[in-house]
């Protein structure tokens, strides 16, 4: 999958944004944050993990997902959010927009 189809998604964007600040959650909360039906959600997770950018960890009937050790994706896209995420809070704390 190209890189403009993984990173064109709102939703996709919320999610990795969640698992970001929040670490490993499962699919329930995942939807529950985004306000998005689990079967959506559980779409959007299958093609983050199908893209080594997440991965999942299965206990009994839940799924945990994280973002995916040692992956360079992975790395990439925490590297970006903590960027953008510290930038947003150093604008306001500066009183920019």
């Amino acid at each position: 999958m190209e890189f403009e189809e993984v990173f064109s998604s709102k939703p996709r964007m919320k999610i990795l944004k969640i698992i970001s600040r929040l670490g490993t959650l499962n699919v329930s909360d995942i939807a529950r944050r985004i306000k998005l039906n689990y079967s959506t959600t559980n779409q959007h997770l299958k093609l983050l993990e199908a893209e080594k950018i997440l991965q999942q960890r299965v206990y009994g009937r839940i799924r945990m997902y994280r973002f995916k050790e040692a992956s360079p994706k992975a790395i990439a896209v925490q590297n970006l959010i903590d960027v953008w995420e510290q930038s947003t809070i150093n604008k306001w704390k500066n009183g920019e927009k």
